[in-house]
């Protein structure tokens, strides 16, 4: 289990960038930054709405990867507690028990990346 999620995602984005950089995944790396885009550009809802389904969805396939990048997210745009713990109790809805332990992972990761906004 993660337990500095800041840190995660520096060593993530680190990963990603040397997928990126591969001959073989190069192509499919581009075609996914652009579908992310597309997907999180705002219209008939705001970018920070659709981080918080996407940290809602990345509590219930249980991808801790994922958690990290939508937490960092939804803080960045300006979320606030109570939104992220309302879109946390829909994935617990939709996931039952294991998004319920995902949740608490998806809780500290969006606290410790507010903690390092406000720095």
């Amino acid at each position: 289990m993660i337990s500095d999620w800041p840190q995660a995602t520096k060593n993530l984005s680190a990963m990603l960038r040397d997928l990126r950089g591969g001959a073989g995944s190069a192509e499919a790396m581009k075609s996914f930054s652009a579908l992310a885009s597309s997907a999180t550009k705002a219209g008939a809802l705001d970018a920070r709405t659709k981080e918080l389904i996407a940290l809602a969805i990345g509590v219930a396939v249980r991808c801790d990867d994922c958690i990290a990048f939508h937490a960092k997210a939804a803080a960045q745009l300006g979320a606030t507690r109570a939104e992220v713990e309302e879109t946390l109790s829909m994935a617990i809805y939709m996931g039952a028990g294991p998004s319920v332990m995902y949740s608490s992972h998806a809780l500290q990761a969006f606290n410790q990346f507010s903690e390092t906004k406000a720095e």
